[in-house]
């Protein structure tokens, strides 16, 4: 979450629901104006600019580690399956993993770049009329 791609998506959702006009035709039931607080309560959470660069969730346990050891992130740590910190860690990847994002998981730029265009080809599959820029 910290990345800022869910705040994104609810700007969009927010976008789609005015743009629709769902107050006025939507579900019976569906409660427009709690779903649009919901929408901007996400939009509030702070975005991680990384373990260097300060801002993101106050609580972050994985933050005073990689500042202490000088490192942008857990993927340049050469200690990472002895941390203590792991579960932590784990539970950050797995909610990445569950919405098919990318985990940093080494320093190979060129490893990153086929990823990419493994994941990007894996989108156009799904959703064949989805816009993707790269």
């Amino acid at each position: 979450m910290g990345n800022g791609a869910l705040r994104e998506l609810t700007k969009k959702y927010v976008h789609l629901i005015k743009g629709y006009g769902v107050d006025d035709w939507g579900a019976k039931g569906f409660d427009s104006k709690e779903f649009m607080k919901g929408l901007a309560s996400i939009q509030g959470l702070p975005i991680c600019t990384g373990c260097l660069k300060g801002g993101g969730n106050d609580a972050c346990k994985i933050r005073p580690c990689a500042s202490s050891r000088n490192i942008t992130g857990c993927n340049e740590c050469d200690e990472s399956m002895a941390c203590e910190n792991l579960e932590e860690l784990q539970n950050v990847r797995t909610g990445a993993i569950r919405v098919g994002m990318m985990i940093k998981t080494d320093r190979d730029g060129a490893h990153r770049q086929r990823l990419v265009k493994k994941w990007t080809a894996e989108i156009k599959g799904k959703f064949p009329n989805c816009l993707i820029d790269i």
